[in-house]
């Protein structure tokens, strides 16, 4: 390229950033088109493309995933291009962005009206499935208005104002009081509190079978369902058997209805760079998809959309380990492991030997003499670093034996793929913003988020700050 040209082409490229790429678009659904009654709107918290190959790869078969793609969903905040889960969910709650850790809310810390709100207003009947904490930050951002994500305890107070038929979830915690071994400051019992009301309450997986009525509400764990890999069946349901019941109260009801479910644990999987927890926890995810599109499939005006919130860990499939080819991937490798890699960091800290341990659990057996020197050393670490060091090298064990990588232990700004199936589907297709998913729900549910969002101003202030 000649010198005189490029003051003219430097210009230009600069320019460029400024231009909006094409995205799908948005239009308002035509009153022709079929529309749908219900809507079951699935999202696998942190999961990217990479965590949905790696899991098809484990699996050696297609995924449910794979049958539905549509598109990809951007998923930046208002104040940050990497999301967190307080603003991506508002996001697809909403259908405004918000920044990150704030919930239900925009950056002034006024409400927004939620799907779920809307839908409870125009009279369907609502649900929201997780196996992480119900008050955890994508579950919250449906059902709560607050500034900070943090704010748990009252997330729970809001979550239980709405009348939502079905809630199931983990985290008990901030549910009750101190005194019944909780969390809350204000010594409130709300499981106590809503058994009064007549909801039925249900604490283990088989209270949650016997369960034949709305309203209810599960609460499973202390914090959260536990992951796949470690999860008590007697104790504890899984997302399969959460959804089935979901389904089950609230699919023959006349008048429709709005149900979130949420795979919570695929995110703290991919936080702790755990490949074999992971890969479970997604194919966990597609299994209740699985049951889903079934469900779909019998009953032709279910809408069915999933999409990640966003990427967790920077995962990366195809790894250089010493001087061999980085033209190989071994996911097989990750099907020996017995337990997570934050399990198996718990019996270490709690003194069991480390190298013992983590043979085990990661299932690799026998570790190199490098390995054995990183796994005591981290186990020496002091407390507040030991965790983190252990879940390092536990991490590097299952990782190079699958030749994966990760390039952080947060979220990323990677794109996530949209999924849809039912009345309304082809409206999904392309790249779209994730505030465009829950207009476009609310499009075809003939849902107005705006008159809602007027609504909730109306009878409340500001979200509190503390």
């Amino acid at each position: 390229m000649p010198r005189s040209c490029w003051p003219a082409t430097f210009a230009l490229i600069a320019l460029l950033p400024l231009a909006p790429p094409a995205r799908a678009a948005s239009a308002p659904t035509n009153s022709s088109e079929a529309r749908p009654r219900s809507v079951i709107f699935m999202i696998p918290d942190g999961c990217g493309p990479a965590a949905v190959t790696l899991a098809r790869l484990v699996t050696g078969r297609p995924l449910s995933l794979d049958s539905i793609l549509v598109g990809a969903v951007e998923t930046h905040s208002s104040d940050s291009r990497v999301t967190d889960s307080a603003a991506s969910g508002t996001a697809y709650a909403t259908g405004e962005k918000t920044d990150n850790r704030m919930i239900g809310v925009d950056p002034e810390g006024r409400p927004l009206g939620t799907l779920l709100e809307a839908a409870e207003t125009a009279g369907l009947a609502t649900g929201l499935v997780t196996t992480a904490a119900l008050t955890d930050a994508t579950p919250a951002a449906f059902t709560a208005h607050v500034a900070r994500r943090t704010m748990q305890d009252e997330i729970a107070t809001q979550m239980l104002a709405h009348g939502v038929e079905v809630l199931l979830g983990g985290g008990w915690r901030h549910w009750r009081p101190e005194s019944l071994g909780g969390a809350r400051q204000d010594g409130r019992d709300l499981p106590a509190e809503v058994r009064q009301r007549g909801v039925m309450v249900v604490f283990t997986r088989a209270d949650l079978a016997a369960a034949h009525a709305t309203p209810l509400l599960g609460l499973f764990g202390e914090r959260q369902v536990d992951l796949e890999a470690d999860r008590d069946t007697l104790l504890e349901p899984s997302l399969d058997e959460m959804t089935a019941k979901a389904l089950e109260l609230l699919g023959g009801l006349p008048q429709g209805f709005f149900l979130l479910v949420e795979g919570g644990r695929i995110d703290d999987a991919a936080h702790d760079n755990d490949p074999a927890a992971l890969a479970r926890e997604v194919l966990a995810f597609d299994r209740v998809l699985a049951r889903v599109l079934a469900f779909a499939r019998r009953d032709s005006q279910v809408l069915v959309v999933a999409a990640a919130d966003h990427e967790t860990g920077g995962l990366g499939l195809g790894r250089r380990v010493g001087h061999e080819s980085p033209y190989v991937l071994y996911p097989e490798s990750l099907l020996t492991a017995r337990a997570s890699l934050w399990r198996t960091a718990d019996s270490i800290l709690a003194g069991a030997d480390p190298v013992a341990v983590a043979g085990r659990g990661t299932g690799v057996g026998t570790l190199t003499s490098g390995e054995q020197v990183v796994l005591r050393a981290a186990a020496a670490a002091p407390d507040s670093l030991a965790r983190d060091a252990l879940l390092s090298a536990l991490s590097g064990i299952e990782s190079r034996r699958a030749r994966v990588g990760w390039s952080t232990g947060g979220h990323t700004g990677v794109d996530v793929g949209l999924y849809a199936f039912g009345p309304g589907r082809e409206r999904f297709a392309g790249l779209h913003e994730n505030t465009d998913v829950p207009q476009l729900i609310a499009g075809l549910l003939g849902l107005d988020l705006e008159a809602e969002t007027a609504r909730l101003r109306r009878l409340r202030g500001p979200a509190r700050s503390h």
